[in-house]
């Protein structure tokens, strides 16, 4: 039934329902390890807020190296 489905979706033309059919074919195992294990990247997505944030601070960091130690010292 389902690859059925998928080929009448992909023979109707609309490019937005290949551009989705893309999506889900190349991100299906992070789809499923949602409905499996109900695990997310919301933390990982937290902290990369975390790091922008702390990056805009510091707007044009000069000293690479101390910016790193920085963000370790306070987030990690």
């Amino acid at each position: 039934m389902i690859p059925h489905l998928y080929k009448d979706v992909e023979n109707t033309g609309f490019r937005a329902f290949n551009t989705i059919a893309n999506t889900i074919t190349l991100n299906y195992r992070s789809i499923l390890n949602y409905f499996i294990n109900r695990s997310t990247n919301a933390s990982a997505e937290s902290f990369n807020a975390k790091i922008k944030a702390f990056r805009a601070q510091f707007r044009g960091v000069k000293n690479v190296e101390f910016f790193l130690y920085r963000l370790t010292t306070i987030f990690a």
